[in-house]
C-alpha cells in the first residue's frame, strides 16, 4: 500500500443565495504514484462526493463497505470513515445542517454515520445527474462550479420552516465556551425536548453529542495543524482532564490519541492545511453557517 501522494485542493464559496446551505464546494486532485493510499475522514457534516472515475473504497465501523461508484453520499458523522483510493479527481459538497433540512428534508439521525452509493440510494439519487455533468477537467473548473450553482439554485425548495431555529442552534453550537445542553437550550430559547428533536432531525445527533463532538474537533484540528504542540497543548479548555479527552478520542476516532498520531494522514493533513488557509477553519464542523 502506497503512502506517498500529491494533493491539490481548492475551496470555493457557494453563490450568495446558497451560502447558508453549504460549507463549500471543493475540488480535490490526488496523485498516488506508489499505488493506493489509505486515510480516514474525521467526524463532519453530511456531504456528497463525485469522482472522475469509480474505484474509491470507503468503509465504516459497522462493516458497511462502498466501492465501484463515482458518487458517494454521507450523512452527518461522529465516527471516522475509512477510504482507499488511487489517483483521482473529485468534487465535494459539504451540507450544513440547514442544507440537509432544505435539500434532503428527511430526519438526519436516520442517516447518521452511514455512507451510500448515491446512484442506488433513493434519497440521494436526485443529485446523481451531477455525476455525469461535472467534467473534472482542471481547465474547466469554473464551468463545473457554474454547474453546481445552477443545479442547486434550480433545486432550491421553498423557505425551510425551521430555518431560523436551525441557524440559531448552529451559531450557538460554535461557541467554544458553551458548557452544556441546558445553556444551549437557554441561549436559543427552546425547551430541552424541542431542542433534542430539532438537533436529531437537522444535525443528526442529540445536543449533548453535538457539543462533545465540537469540543473534540476543536482539539483535533489544533493538533493536526501543529503536531509539535502535542496532544496536551491541543486539548480544549472545556475538558476536565486528559483522561476525559482520551475517552472522547476513542469514541470519535475509534482509537487512542497516541494511536491516531502514529498513523499517516497523507490526504487529510494536506486538505486540512489548505482548508485552514482558505477558510479559517480546518474542519467542516467548525464552519459558521453562511
Amino acid at each position: 500500500m502506497g503512502r506517498r501522494c500529491v494533493v491539490s485542493v481548492r475551496f470555493h464559496e457557494p453563490p450568495e443565495v446558497l451560502k447558508r446551505f453549504f460549507t463549500t464546494f471543493y475540488r480535490v486532485e490526488v496523485d498516488c504514484p506508489d499505488g493506493p493510499v489509505e486515510d480516514a475522514l474525521q467526524p463532519e457534516w453530511a456531504g456528497l462526493r463525485f469522482f472522475n472515475v469509480s474505484g474509491v473504497v470507503a468503509s465504516t465501523a459497522d462493516g458497511t463497505v462502498l466501492q465501484d461508484s463515482d458518487y458517494m453520499a454521507m450523512g452527518p458523522t461522529s465516527i471516522p470513515v475509512q477510504f482507499r483510493l488511487v489517483t483521482k479527481r473529485s468534487w465535494g459538497i459539504g451540507l450544513l445542517p440547514l442544507g440537509w433540512a432544505t435539500f434532503v428534508g428527511l430526519p438526519a439521525h436516520e442517516f447518521a454515520n452511514r455512507i451510500f452509493d448515491g446512484h442506488r440510494d433513493p434519497t440521494f439519487a436526485r443529485f446523481a445527474p451531477l455525476a455525469s455533468c461535472l467534467t473534472h477537467d482542471p481547465d474547466r473548473e469554473q464551468d463545473d462550479l457554474d454547474t453546481l450553482a445552477v443545479f442547486f439554485r434550480d433545486e432550491l425548495p421553498r423557505f425551510e420552516a425551521e430555518e431560523e431555529r436551525i441557524h440559531a442552534v448552529h451559531q450557538v453550537l460554535l461557541d467554544p465556551e458553551l458548557p452544556d445542553v441546558a445553556g444551549m437550550a437557554e441561549r436559543v430559547g427552546l425547551h430541552p425536548r424541542t431542542l433534542e428533536r430539532l438537533c436529531r432531525k437537522a444535525f443528526g445527533f442529540a445536543p449533548k453529542k453535538l457539543l462533545r463532538r465540537q469540543r473534540f474537533m476543536r482539539s483535533l484540528a489544533q493538533f493536526m495543524l501543529d503536531p509539535s504542540m502535542k496532544w496536551i497543548g491541543a486539548i480544549d479548555a472545556l475538558y476536565f482532564d486528559q483522561s476525559h479527552f482520551v475517552r472522547d478520542c476513542k469514541e470519535f476516532l475509534g482509537m487512542s490519541p497516541s494511536e491516531y498520531a502514529a498513523l499517516p494522514h497523507p490526504i487529510l493533513s494536506a486538505v486540512m492545511r489548505e482548508r485552514m488557509a482558505a477558510r479559517g477553519a480546518a474542519v467542516q464542523t467548525l464552519d459558521r453557517p453562511g
